[in-house]
């Protein structure tokens, strides 16, 4: 429930020179050049790889009118920063359209852990010494269009409408106690992209994609969603290649008297493969 607010090429470019020169091109075959890009040539994109972010991360909630703790997971829980996978997939049935799908999930368990301070979380009071046992599972799953709509040789351009789906669970457990908290529901944004290949077989990616529901607009509710994602690729072949990046979510939220920030910052390296 949580909304907030973040290339193609040489194949077609050619095609398009041919027809252009019509019968003259009969005097002489026109040679692909030798500054061709490598990697966008492709019907179906795949990409797998390891993230590794800093994450500042912070939740409360209100139940029975009691307001909840502003918890915070690393300096209350004790949680530390982890490594986790990424998998990204791409249908490409024409130059300027991409059909994108993005699955990160994220998942953090950390305790037990001796409370220094009291916490209210759902209407239940932990006290100072208790052992704590918490969890944080964030599946966070990408749907997008892209349209590119300026594509020249050596780079593109494009907007990207998107719906980014959030299953988020946090829960704090002490011998005693159990509560958990559960949302969910599609993410709205709008963003663009920008390619440029610094040479033929190296291309480097910026993209931005986000929304932001204001206060003014709810008195119950507003929302912050960002995603900043820049990274480069290296193309063996117009098959196969490598990335590196970094990648930053940024989301914030208030739902009548409950709040959460999560921000994710950090580098990460996969591969990706064409066909």
């Amino acid at each position: 429930m949580f909304t907030n607010m973040t290339f193609r090429l040489c194949g077609a470019l050619t095609a398009g020179l041919l027809c252009i020169a019509g019968p003259a091109s009969a005097q002489f075959s026109p040679r692909m050049s030798n500054d061709s890009v490598i990697g966008e040539t492709y019907h179906i994109e795949g990409s797998a790889g390891f993230w590794t972010p800093a994450s500042t991360m912070g939740i409360s909630g209100e139940q029975f009118n009691v307001i909840g703790s502003n918890i915070d997971f690393k300096n209350d829980l004790g949680l530390t920063d982890q490594r986790f996978t990424s998998f990204q997939a791409v249908l490409h049935p024409a130059q300027k359209h991409k059909f994108r799908f993005q699955f990160v999930p994220i998942k953090y368990d950390q305790g037990p852990v001796t409370l220094t301070r009291e916490l209210v979380f759902n209407g239940q009071r932990y006290t100072v010494g208790s052992p704590v046992v918490s969890s944080l599972d964030w599946k966070a799953y990408r749907f997008a269009y892209e349209y590119d709509f300026l594509s020249q040789d050596r780079w593109f351009a494009g907007v990207i409408l998107e719906a980014k789906y959030t299953d988020f669970t946090a829960s704090l457990l002490t011998p005693v106690i159990n509560e958990s908290i559960h949302a969910r529901g599609p993410i709205p944004a709008l963003g663009g992209i920008f390619r440029y290949y610094v040479i033929p077989r190296l291309s480097l990616t910026g993209e931005l994609s986000g929304i932001t529901v204001p206060a003014s607009a709810s008195q119950k509710y507003n929302a912050h969603y960002a995603e900043i994602n820049a990274y480069g690729t290296m193309n063996v072949t117009n098959n196969f290649g490598a990335q590196f990046g970094y990648r930053t979510f940024n989301v914030a939220y208030q739902i009548d008297k409950d709040t959460g920030r999560f921000d994710l910052n950090g580098i990460y390296f996969g591969l990706v493969a064409r066909y």
